[in-house]
């Protein structure tokens, strides 16, 4: 069985997949297979050169969104671990290695995760703390999870569906190991899967449109999970 399964989710791919795919070639961890999930792109996502070092499974569905193309992806694996992770994406060759490790060293976590760029600027992330995941989302959705404590992503839901997985894989008893090393960046920041705001924009005394959705998807995350208090800015 393989060890680690990667789901990379394709939306009218803006010519990033190349490069994720080429950084998950140069992975220091040998027992991958890649699983792109092409969710109803026009034209249809093509298969991109690469040398060819890793297994890649390709699959077009309807479009359905980012958390349906990655439940899809899910449905199609049998490894122990999965990590999704967006075409916009690229790994550090250590990164698989860095996770794997952490995962076997710690067999109360359920998945790893750790700090990563966004463009120029480094997210440090923090260790697993319950309570600070209730108040904020701090865990980013490229994490190494163990696929039998997966519970798949919420698709009715437009934004948060990462803090959303991981309240729901707490609730069931699960938590996640951190790794305090910058294991990824996210190289397309004007792409439609992966969108930054600085902080100080929500402490403005007027709301954009962006913070407006921001503030009542979370707060459809807050209701389903019962969360006290207001999401941290």
């Amino acid at each position: 069985m393989t060890r680690v399964t990667i789901v990379i989710p394709v939306w009218n791919d803006r010519g990033t997949l190349t490069r994720c795919l080429e950084s998950i070639e140069r992975r220091t961890f040998r027992d991958v297979d890649v699983v792109v999930v092409d969710d109803g792109s026009e034209p249809p996502t093509e298969a991109r050169g690469t040398s060819g070092e890793v297994r890649i499974r390709w699959i077009r569905q309807s479009h359905g969104g980012a958390p349906s193309a990655r439940n899809r992806g899910a449905r199609e694996t049998t490894s122990e671990f999965v990590m999704f992770c967006d075409a916009d994406i690229t790994l550090s060759p250590q990164a698989l290695s860095r996770m794997v490790a952490a995962l076997d060293a710690h067999p109360e976590a359920s998945y790893a995760y750790s700090s990563f760029r966004f463009g120029w600027k480094k997210f440090q992330s923090f260790p697993f703390n319950a309570d600070r995941l209730r108040r904020m989302p701090y865990i980013h959705t490229t994490a190494l999870i163990r696929r039998a404590h997966f519970p798949g992503f919420d698709e009715s839901l437009t934004r948060f569906q990462d803090w959303d997985l991981w309240l729901t894989m707490l609730e069931r008893g699960h938590v996640g190991i951190h790794i305090p090393e910058v294991l990824f960046t996210i190289q397309n920041t004007r792409g439609t899967m992966s969108r930054w705001i600085p902080s100080f924009v929500y402490r403005l005394p007027w709301k954009f449109r962006r913070v407006r959705e921001y503030d009542a998807a979370a707060e459809i995350v807050h209701q389903k999970h019962r969360l006290p208090g207001r999401l941290t800015g």
